[in-house]
């Protein structure tokens, strides 16, 4: 990134995904995800003994391969890094989000991984013997997930430095939802909104939209956003907090839900029916502004709004979002037209990759894209590319898959889906030095140069 003058480096959200892989079903709203973490480092580090070898398959991912192939590795460093000091201290820093979230997943483990909502009354329903009874005989493993915890953020502090020192920041990204078999939703139920049963009683997605037919029906359960304003948006501002605290930027998911959101019956089988409810607004973002002192974020706005959304966003001062790919329909929206207080984008992880989209599009968009944007079915990635840069969004972004050209066969999710062929995708090899050129160029082309790139050099290796 840094031989290619890129200054922003944008991640999906980094906690222990859940259901069907997705990064937006975590297990923890705080954690980070240990599949992560790095085996070299760990080599490094004196915390294993050696790396055994490895089998995959080229362009995508088999997590439960690469479970099993890594567990032994975490086990064996957790359990040496626990005599670290910095460990016990990270340990009582944490102490707010990591002793419920260790717990619920030694739980997990006790219980073959079965949803916590399917776990005994006991434990389910966190009553105090049970959750005793569970400390005191999953301690050994509770141990070792926060050893884990503690190895992920003491390897991610040490990327972050790297990039830093290269010129290159990095934005992270908050889902606003959390899902319900959560180490979050599992020890503050207080927090969502619940029937009597203890079970959600609404559910979050979003109607029929662009991506699918019959809405997204996303299964997150909805807050309680009078408990929430009650004591300060207190679990929110930790939440965003511990982001900031390893990430320069943040983008928000789902911005809109902070104005109004959709809330769907849980017995509901898809998103179709539900009805529009009003969000906290204005008040979250100024407890949160109190708390933190500055909002450091990008609204995710995109998909059908009310006028509501980009007052909202306005009024706390945040840049929304706008995607190439999307900027070719009725009415057209160019990047040429793009305003400054945006984060101009290809596409996001959402969207086909751009020779996917290409294949797919309407002849009214490749005609609207080849008028507006110079695009050309032999170039379309790297002319859409350059049309983004070329806005006067305040920041450029591309997924990678952009910068080598690929089809849709690198596409990274297709919303309102579950199966195996989301959140897969791999970058098996990075890009070469002529494409780190290209780039290079292009920003120098766009002023998109950084201080720190031009001081650290004038043009790529």
């Amino acid at each position: 990134m840094a031989r290619a003058a890129v200054s922003w480096w944008q991640v999906l959200p980094i906690h222990p995904p859940g259901f069907a892989a997705s990064p937006y079903q975590a297990f923890s709203a705080f954690a980070g995800n240990p599949l992560l973490i790095s085996p070299d480092l760990l080599l490094a580090d004196g915390l294993i003994d050696t790396i055994p070898s490895a089998t995959s398959r080229p362009g995508s991912v088999d997590f439960e391969h690469a479970e099993t192939w890594k567990r032994p590795l975490l086990v064996e460093a957790a359990n040496r890094v626990q005599r670290d000091e910095r460990f016990r201290r990270f340990r009582k820093e944490n102490a707010y989000w990591l002793d419920d979230y260790t717990l619920f997943m030694s739980l997990k483990q006790a219980h073959d991984q079965v949803a916590s909502f399917d776990w005994p009354d006991g434990v389910r329903h966190r009553l105090p013997p049970a959750l005793d009874e569970a400390r005191e005989r999953y301690a050994d493993e509770i141990d070792r997930q926060a050893a884990l915890q503690f190895l992920f953020f003491d390897q991610w502090a040490r990327l972050r430095s790297h990039a830093s020192d290269r010129g290159v920041r990095l934005i992270g990204d908050v889902p606003i939802f959390v899902a319900a078999d959560s180490a979050d939703f599992w020890a503050r139920p207080g927090l969502f909104d619940l029937d009597e049963t203890g079970n959600p009683r609404v559910v979050a997605g979003v109607p029929p939209d662009y991506f699918a037919e019959t809405g997204q029906l996303w299964g997150n359960p909805q807050y309680a956003w009078e408990a929430h304003a009650a004591d300060g948006y207190d679990w929110w501002v930790r939440r965003l907090r511990s982001l900031l605290d390893i990430v320069d930027l943040v983008r928000i998911d789902h911005f809109r839900a902070f104005a109004d959101y959709w809330e769907i019956p849980a017995s509901s089988p898809t998103a179709e029916t539900g009805q529009w409810v009003p969000g906290p607004g204005k008040e979250f973002f100024d407890a949160v502004r109190t708390a933190i002192g500055s909002l450091p974020f990008v609204a995710e706005d995109l998909g059908e709004v009310h006028a509501i959304v980009p007052e909202l966003r306005d009024a706390v001062g945040l840049p929304g979002m706008k995607i190439g790919q999307l900027s070719f329909t009725t009415p057209p929206d160019p990047p040429s037209g793009w305003s400054e207080n945006t984060i101009g984008y290809t596409g996001t992880h959402d969207n086909d990759t751009t020779r996917g989209w290409w294949d797919t599009a309407s002849e009214v968009e490749k005609e609207r894209a080849a008028m507006l944007a110079g695009a050309h079915h032999e170039t379309v990635s790297a002319d859409l590319l350059r049309a983004v840069w070329a806005s006067d969004s305040v920041i450029a972004i591309a997924p990678v898959q952009e910068v080598l050209d690929l089809g849709t066969e690198a596409r990274m999710n297709v919303p309102g889906t579950v199966g195996s062929h989301n959140w897969t995708w791999r970058l098996d090899a990075f890009p070469t030095s002529d494409q780190a050129k290209r780039l290079w160029a292009l920003n120098e082309e766009t002023a998109r140069l950084s201080a720190a790139n031009t001081n650290s050099q004038s043009t790529p290796e």
